[in-house]
């Protein structure tokens, strides 16, 4: 089947930069679809350890991999996309920080990734899609128009993460959270399959000190949406 070339606005950037509620920020301004290519191998890590799958077992991960039963379902403007596993609403228990870090640990097999990237280009249909990232605009979307990589300091992503856990009511330790989000970051810049770094064409943008309304203005006029 030919590949959809309707057109793509991605945004990269490492977790705590602010990117998930921007991009559905955007696709909502826009009417577009939405594409959390994180909350793939997030899914991908939580079947994993649903189904006493070891994070070593690289066959077995592609496996589950191939044949993830995934749905995204719109939500009122604030709130996350409602993520669905075989029909089960599972978007809290993706979002803990034990599934970012062993999604972060799939993420650099590369065979998971392949089992993954053809799911992901299927999201690709009119009238557009704003799809949410590491890679997505230096290996699942190449040809995007545009481009964003949205950044923030390793300190700040984590005051943002500790002040949303203790306002879900979960006690949590900033010092670890910055350590954990260093290694993360550190793993996801230097592992072999598809790096998180800007692409060649990507328009960077910093959003530390901003607010969540700042950061979208900025996108908007990036993606010539202003």
């Amino acid at each position: 089947m030919a590949e959809s070339k309707a057109p793509v606005i991605t945004v990269d950037g490492p977790g705590g930069s602010g990117k998930g509620t921007v991009t559905q920020m955007l696709a909502r301004k826009l009417g577009w679809h939405l594409l959390d290519s994180g909350a793939l191998y997030r899914l991908t890590a939580l079947a994993a350890e649903r189904k006493g799958v070891s994070l070593d077992d690289e066959p077995a991960l592609v496996e589950l991999a191939a044949n993830l039963d995934v749905s995204f379902e719109p939500t009122p403007p604030g709130e996350p996309a409602k993520v669905l596993l075989g029909g089960v609403d599972v978007t809290a228990d993706i979002r803990t920080e034990t599934c970012g870090d062993n999604a972060s640990k799939v993420a650099v097999m590369q065979p998971v990734r392949d089992a993954l990237l053809q799911r992901q280009r299927d999201f690709r249909k009119p009238p557009g899609l704003v799809a949410d990232g590491r890679d997505m605009g230096t290996v699942v979307f190449p040809d995007a128009p545009v481009k964003i990589f949205l950044t923030a300091s390793a300190e700040e992503r984590a005051q943002r993460r500790y002040s949303q856990l203790k306002d879900a009511g979960v006690d949590v330790n900033i010092d670890a959270l910055l350590e954990e989000i260093r290694v993360r970051d550190e793993r996801d810049m230097n592992r072999a399959a598809a790096p998180l770094k800007p692409a060649d064409d990507a328009q960077v943008i910093d959003s530390t000190g901003l607010s969540i309304e700042e950061v979208l203005v900025r996108v908007m006029a990036a993606a010539g949406q202003a």
